[in-house]
């Protein structure tokens, strides 16, 4: 089997709290960023950017998370309020795709919002294949507008994930998968 068919059939997931660093070079995140921007973009319309977080950039974006949780939850116990505020600091780097699909008179907006998903995907496999491993998730913090306006999102855009990179701390066990037969279907005339 082609190595990047192995590659594609052994990424796992890995929670951020089990991602150690270091975390991946400035040329590897350069890599990272030009693979995760190689997707499909039905009239190139690029509906999708990066904001990447790395060092103390992590914590910085964590204060605004933090100060969203305390408007959310005001009697919320000092440790909760910590936790939040290192959401962005599990990992030794984080990058948001961020989807910035709009009304288009030609170009369906749920076909931009997949190029983003998209985007986020090759982001993980890119990871996996520069021998890192990677978290693509979204929590309470992506849908909160006054997070997304501290991190500098636009009205119309959204947070399409929040991906963690790292180096596992232990060998990732693999969960069940779905039996083929039981999600795919030949479709034949009737």
């Amino acid at each position: 089997m082609p190595d990047a068919l192995e590659l594609l059939k052994t990424r796992r997931s890995i929670k951020p709290v089990e991602l150690a660093g270091p975390g991946p070079s400035a040329t590897e995140i350069e890599t990272l960023l030009t693979i995760a921007s190689r997707v499909p973009d039905h009239g190139k319309l690029v509906p999708w950017r990066f904001i990447i977080f790395e060092g103390e950039a992590r914590l910085a974006a964590g204060e605004a998370i933090a100060a969203a949780f305390r408007t959310r939850y005001p009697q919320a116990k000092p440790e909760h309020i910590e936790a939040e505020r290192s959401r962005l600091a599990r990992a030794p780097l984080v990058i948001a795709v961020v989807s910035r699909a709009a009304p288009h008179v030609k170009i369906p907006e749920w076909e931009q919002v997949l190029s983003a998903g998209a985007a986020a995907m090759s982001l993980v496999f890119a990871a996996h294949a520069l021998g890192y491993a990677a978290s693509w998730i979204t929590e309470w913090y992506a849908y909160d507008p006054g997070v997304l306006a501290a991190l500098g999102l636009k009205e119309h855009e959204r947070i399409a994930g929040f991906v963690h990179i790292g180096r596992p701390s232990a060998a990732p066990e693999d969960r069940p998968r779905p039996p083929l037969e039981a999600i795919a279907t030949h479709f034949a005339n009737r």
